[in-house]
């Protein structure tokens, strides 16, 4: 089974950056230009984009809104995009907008209504964000840490029909550590909805420990720093991610 490589683009000022444990302060700027780097995922060979929004995360409501829409008009494949999204409105609009899925983070334990009526009403175009540190939610752009766990919050949609469970391991995310692929894995297993990995991507053999429990319900991976500090070779990641040989 294969598994889907999403490139991820994280917007701070309207520039691509990459944090370190989630920390604003902590942003390393790799491209002025998001459409650009956009562009040159596609090339690699990239039909799918994960873009986020980081100023929008700790707003609250959409920062990079008009720099997202350039990069969802020009990408040819699809594109999933999180940061600020907590009505339906906002979700509404970026369904309207050409966004193939919405990652609704922080609304999904403070409204989880909104998450089950819009997985309703947009089947397969909802995923649930489960950002943890040592276990526990973190939510406000990973500000903020609550007392739930990682596995309760995903069990709470396990019947909703939301597309997948969006899980990052906040204490890994831009260090490239590796990908916690145990704990992945055992989110899958509990929440019984795909989970797409993220958090620590250090290269190649995080791909294959990945793909290789694709039949367990990992869905796919987000990777980023990785990528940017030519640690990941894009274009091998690709083919590994579809090497039904492992």
């Amino acid at each position: 089974m294969s598994i889907t490589i999403y490139p991820a683009i994280d917007l701070k000022g309207g520039k691509v950056v990459r944090l370190a444990e989630g920390d604003m302060a902590r942003a390393t700027i790799y491209n002025d230009d998001a459409v650009a780097q956009a562009n040159v995922f596609h090339e690699c060979g990239a039909d799918h984009l994960h873009v986020v929004d980081l100023d929008g995360a700790f707003a609250g409501a959409s920062v990079n809104g008009d720099v997202v829409a350039e990069i969802v008009e020009s990408f040819p494949g699809q594109v999933q995009v999180g940061g600020g999204i907590r009505d339906r409105a906002a979700i509404d609009r970026w369904i309207e907008r050409g966004v193939a899925r919405v990652v609704i983070g922080t609304a999904a334990l403070t409204d989880p209504e909104l998450v089950i009526q819009a997985a309703k009403d947009l089947p397969n175009r909802i995923i649930v964000a489960v950002d943890a540190r040592d276990g526990m939610v973190a939510t406000h752009g990973w500000a903020e840490v609550s007392d739930v766990t990682a596995a309760d919050l995903a069990n709470r949609f396990a019947d909703a029909g939301v597309a997948a469970v969006l899980f990052t391991d906040v204490g890994r995310d831009g260090l490239l550590k590796g990908c916690n692929v145990r704990a992945t894995t055992a989110l899958a297993r509990a929440a019984r909805i795909p989970v797409i990995a993220s958090g620590g991507v250090a290269g190649l053999v995080d791909i294959a420990d990945l793909a290789r429990h694709a039949s367990e319900g990992i869905e796919g991976v987000i990777c980023g720093r990785a990528i940017y500090e030519g640690k990941l070779d894009l274009r091998k990641a690709l083919r590994l991610a579809h090497d039904d040989a492992l």
